[in-house]
């Protein structure tokens, strides 16, 4: 299965025109949760919060895990 998944990825992944775009989009996403993160005052917002960026930084190392599979 995850070969397959790789496979119908890399086109994708390996495409300038369609990643870098896709990489800003992310990273904007990491940089308006983070404002909020430094704004919240409830804990379990602040592990959500978290959580979130953990996740969009895993998919900014999407190619990386892509390709050295």
């Amino acid at each position: 299965m995850k070969l397959i998944v790789n496979n119908t990825l890399k086109p994708f992944i390996n495409n300038p025109e369609l990643y870098n775009p896709f990489l800003e989009e992310i990273q904007s996403r990491i940089d308006k949760v983070h404002r909020r993160l430094e704004q919240l005052n409830d804990i379990e917002e602040v592990y959500r919060a978290q959580g979130e960026i953990r996740t969009l930084r895993s998919m900014l190392r999407l190619r990386d895990d892509i390709n050295g599979s």
